[in-house]
């Protein structure tokens, strides 16, 4: 492997991917927290509720991840493999991973205190899984595009970026409505 292959290419390449980054982040936050809508704060933020520890079935009051939610999360979390492949192209594979559970950590955990979803292990495993999917798909252009790697890597990001805003731009305008929950409260009846 040759030296530039390992580093982000120019500066500008790098500039580039540092906004598409920034910007990708912040789309994935509005999308994660509040799914595009006017950001709020849920009523029950701040009050006990449960976490669904136990992944992909219904555990406690929790129901059991959609499949379709589970392929929505994993294509979210695809760029963000991209991305650190594009920005830290020496790491391993489990770096980047420990890097995107973190961050689907802090989404997970934020959405909870904030009440606008709950804590949810599924989502940390599957949001990881996508991407290590962008992981590996960053590996493959690696391996076909060799020392254009960062600049081919550069253009994929920024593209993927300018997608992600015009379907942004899109939905937001469009008269569909994801209809999130306003808050997450489980209701327990008394035991006396």
């Amino acid at each position: 492997m040759t030296s530039s292959t390992t580093r982000p290419g120019s500066g500008r390449d790098r500039v580039v991917l540092i906004v598409a980054f920034a910007v990708y982040l912040v789309l994935l936050t509005w999308v994660v927290l509040w799914k595009l809508e006017m950001p709020w704060i849920g009523d029950a933020a701040g009050l006990a509720r449960p976490l669904k520890l136990v992944p992909f079935v219904p555990s406690g009051d929790a129901g059991a991840s959609s499949p379709a939610e589970m392929v929505i999360n994993l294509a979210l979390f695809v760029p963000f493999g991209l991305f650190v492949g594009a920005l830290a192209p020496g790491w391993s594979w489990w770096k980047a991973g420990v890097v995107a559970l973190g961050a689907s950590l802090l989404l997970e955990m934020a959405q909870h205190v904030i009440s606008t979803g709950s804590f949810d292990t599924t989502d940390l495993i599957v949001n990881t899984a996508g991407a290590l999917v962008g992981w590996v798909i960053f590996l493959a252009v690696r391996r076909r595009a060799g020392d254009r790697t960062p600049m081919v890597m550069t253009r994929i990001c920024a593209i993927a970026c300018a997608l992600a805003l015009a379907a942004v731009v899109a939905f937001v305008l469009s008269p569909l409505d994801y209809g999130p929950q306003r808050d997450v409260v489980v209701e327990r009846s008394a035991q006396r």
